[in-house]
């Protein structure tokens, strides 16, 4: 959501693309589509190249390790000088901000907003300059396909943060409840059980949703996944939030809220808010992509000890994880001399440490430096073979505390994972925005009535995307 804040992604205008990931062997793209017929510019002449940095206010110890990425990545491009920007991606600015061209030249999108985006010709073809890089053939092709035009071109690119959304929860708030916090919760009635507990010995929310800035539709979205329903057909073309699944977890919601009184006094959360809070110590539970943890160590300072994650309970036949990611987009507004510094940027920043070692040394190092986390978990970009090559090249390295996630990092390859709606997504997440908001704020919500508005709503703007 990324860097992305907020996970929910924009409408593509395509058909869904499996997000599984195979567990062995590397992955062959094939042959990439014919390049771009632009003539590619002089890759020695000098650029100022527009780059987006950290979320506002990341800690001093995470501007540092950037700042010193920049100066090793000018060192060995002396002709590209790299200026960063704070960026906070958000569902409701995001637009604006690029048809507004405030954005910098290499922005960051989720997966699923990349469709529209080439349709609307707001991001650059990126083809000519992707089949530059070495393992431009090894991309998972179901992730590189969110970033493919009608043209067969590539113009975004699978970059960082390939998620499925984990539960996280304060191990602190879990010893003062008297729960094991190696034993975390494996179904939804337990966690239930556990936030009335932690909230009633801590005073502090049990368990907290997000609900504003599409987070809540999204988070949704995630809950009933994890019960076997879906929000729309296979096909993404007919909306179905008045599931039964969708049902219960909003009924879940409402328990949590009104019966026991076990979510706190903030139903106002979005991606960036709930982190800090859940950093703060104010919340024992939540859901969000597992790769959250990097983001609580830069923008919110997080005592590593208190942390822990652990899988989203799954119920049900269908019942799986959602998961999406981060891809890098060019502005379409960038010169033939920008787009040729943007894809080494790119391969500097996003890439070539999963596929080299000295790159992904290098990294770690400057990483480990500045005290910003390495060994973060995450999905593959490319193939699991090569991720797990990679995991052996930082070992050394590695300062996360990766034994209080086992229950997540031992479970998640088994999992099915599930797309994010593909017509219309964030008018979906929307919609049901307003849904979970009423639900946290009226005892007397009426679940059927608002998932029956919500689910016309989100008709109408799947039929215009179609």
């Amino acid at each position: 959501m990324k860097r992305l804040t907020a996970r929910p992604a924009r409408s593509p205008r395509s058909a869904p693309i499996a997000l599984a990931l195979p567990l062995v062997g590397a992955l062959a793209l094939g042959t990439l589509a014919a390049c771009s017929s632009e003539e590619p510019a002089d890759p020695n002449a000098p650029v100022e190249l527009h780059v987006v940095g950290l979320l506002p206010g990341a800690e001093p110890a995470a501007q540092q390790a950037l700042a010193d990425e920049v100066k090793a990545f000018q060192a060995e491009y002396p002709n590209i000088t790299v200026v960063t920007h704070e960026y906070e991606w958000k569902a409701t600015t995001f637009a604006a901000d690029l048809a507004g061209g405030t954005l910098p030249t290499v922005f960051e999108i989720p997966f699923t907003d990349a469709k529209t985006l080439i349709a609307n010709q707001q991001i650059a073809d990126m083809q000519s300059y992707l089949t530059q890089l070495a393992y431009a053939g090894d991309f998972n092709p179901n992730l590189l396909e969110y970033g493919k035009g009608q043209d067969g071109h590539v113009y975004a690119i699978p970059a960082k943060s390939i998620y499925a959304v984990g539960l996280h929860y304060n191990r602190d708030l879990f010893t003062q409840a008297g729960l094991d916090p190696d034993k975390p919760p494996t179904t939804w009635d337990e966690v239930r059980e556990y936030a009335k507990k932690i909230a009633d010995a801590t005073g502090m929310a049990g368990f907290a949703q997000m609900a504003v800035d599409n987070t809540g539709g999204w988070q949704l979205v995630v809950d009933t996944y994890a019960r076997g329903g879906r929000v729309t057909s296979e096909d993404g073309k007919t909306a179905t939030l008045t599931n039964d699944a969708t049902k219960a977890a909003l009924q879940f919601l409402k328990d949590l809220r009104w019966t026991d009184n076990s979510m706190g006094a903030n139903f106002n959360y979005n991606w960036v808010s709930i982190n800090q809070a859940f950093a703060a110590g104010q919340i024992g539970m939540y859901t969000s992509g597992q790769d959250v943890y990097t983001s609580l160590v830069q923008a919110n300072n997080i005592d590593p000890d208190t942390y822990g994650l652990t899988m989203i309970p799954l119920e049900g036949a269908n019942a799986g994880v959602l998961g999406g990611g981060t891809m890098a987009a060019v502005s379409a507004r960038a010169t033939e001399a920008e787009k040729a510094a943007a894809i080494k940027w790119i391969d500097y920043h996003y890439l070539r440490k999963y596929t080299n070692k000295e790159a992904a040394e290098a990294n770690a190092k400057i990483q480990v430096a500045s005290n910003q986390p390495v060994g973060t978990p995450e999905l593959p970009i490319f193939s699991q073979q090569q991720y797990e090559q990679y995991q052996q090249w930082i070992a050394p390295y590695v300062n996360v505390p990766l034994d209080q996630m086992t229950t997540f990092t031992d479970n998640v390859f088994q999992a099915k994972l599930i797309n994010e709606p593909p017509l219309a997504t964030q008018d979906i997440y929307a919609a049901l925005d307003t849904v979970v908001q009423a639900v946290l704020t009226d005892k007397d919500a009426d679940i059927d009535a608002l998932l029956a508005e919500a689910n016309e709503r989100a008709q109408r703007a799947i039929d215009s995307a179609s």
